[in-house]
């Protein structure tokens, strides 16, 4: 009788250690995009989907479309072949793994200041819901997915690609030595433009003057971006161009568009492409002018601008494909 006693008393403790806990996992993060989404995986793979920002394509498209764009461009003076298509489904894959992989390596390194924020306190790591030991691992598993996707490039394609290995690994941390951190990112995460043109054909200078103008594009959108976080970055110390430039962060976004639209029309009229170039660059800086007239009636917006990106750069996807086909 009293060892049933016993067992009666210790059970309790032990059917509530395998009681479900509330955490993380059983909600999507406020600014999530996909929230039902994220919601309707199982419960094992929601931090790690949004730890590689799954929920959040805008990140994605940002990567892939300036990719798409440059590639297109390349083809401007010869058109398109049936084999691009398998070229572009690589670099699909290659957005997809590896601005995943860039996530989870940010997460990981800036897990003690995310922490500290109240935008990203939520984030797997910070929050508890994925340890850095499997956050490791799910890196590897992304590397390893990029790393097939890479051995099917050509090999001046291959070649370029592993040189952004080096600007990825210490973009994590420009945020605490410069004021640009944003001009980091904009190499960064444009360097699919340089290996577009070298699946394509080449890097060409006009190839470089185009990857400048997305460089410049993602120091403007990224700066709106960094708008959110300008309150708790000056807490805990971050750097941003946000917060140098203060009161005048829209004047200095737009400033960064106009030099985009610059290097892309000089780009579009070094490959001939001149009158659908114009049209195409003219657009583009319509859409920024929409960007900076928003976010200076609402700051508030930011988020909302920052992610209006997505047409920005698709405006310029279309019009180098026309100009290609043309």
């Amino acid at each position: 009788m009293t060892e049933s006693k016993d067992d009666s008393a210790n059970s309790e403790p032990i059917e509530a250690e395998f009681e479900e806990k509330p955490s993380a996992e059983a909600r999507a993060p406020a600014d999530s995009a996909l929230p039902e989404w994220l919601i309707s995986l199982p419960n094992r793979f929601r931090p790690y989907a949004a730890l590689a920002r799954l929920d959040r394509p805008i990140g994605t498209w940002l990567v892939l479309l300036p990719t798409l764009a440059s590639f297109a461009y390349t083809r401007i003076p010869t058109g398109f072949y049936w084999i691009d298509l398998w070229w572009q489904f690589l670099f699909l894959i290659g957005a997809v793994v590896m601005r995943g992989a860039a996530c989870t390596w940010n997460d990981i390194t800036d897990r003690e200041f995310d922490a500290q924020v109240a935008r990203t306190a939520s984030r797997p790591l910070p929050s508890g819901d994925v340890s850095v030991r499997n956050a490791y691992i799910f890196l590897g598993a992304q590397l390893f997915i990029g790393f097939l996707a890479w051995l099917c490039l050509p090999l001046d394609a291959k070649i370029v690609a592993l040189l952004a290995i080096p600007l990825i690994t210490a973009y994590p941390f420009m945020k605490r030595v410069t004021w640009w951190p944003q001009a980091w990112l904009g190499a960064t995460i444009n360097w699919g433009v340089l290996v577009a043109a070298a699946t394509a054909m080449h890097v060409s200078f006009a190839t470089l003057v185009l990857f400048l103008g997305f460089a410049c594009w993602t120091v403007a959108y990224d700066t709106i971006y960094a708008i959110q976080d300008e309150e708790d970055d000056a807490i805990i110390g971050v750097k941003s161009t946000a917060r140098l430039m203060g009161e005048r962060v829209i004047l200095g976004a737009f400033s960064f568009f106009l030099l985009a639209a610059a290097c892309f029309a000089v780009a579009a009229a070094a490959t001939g492409a001149t009158r659908i170039g114009a049209i195409t660059v003219i657009a583009f800086l319509i859409h920024a002018i929409w960007q900076v007239h928003t976010l200076d009636q609402d700051k508030g917006s930011a988020l909302k601008v920052f992610k209006s990106n997505a047409w920005a750069a698709l405006i310029l996807v279309a019009g180098f494909t026309l100009a290609a086909i043309v």
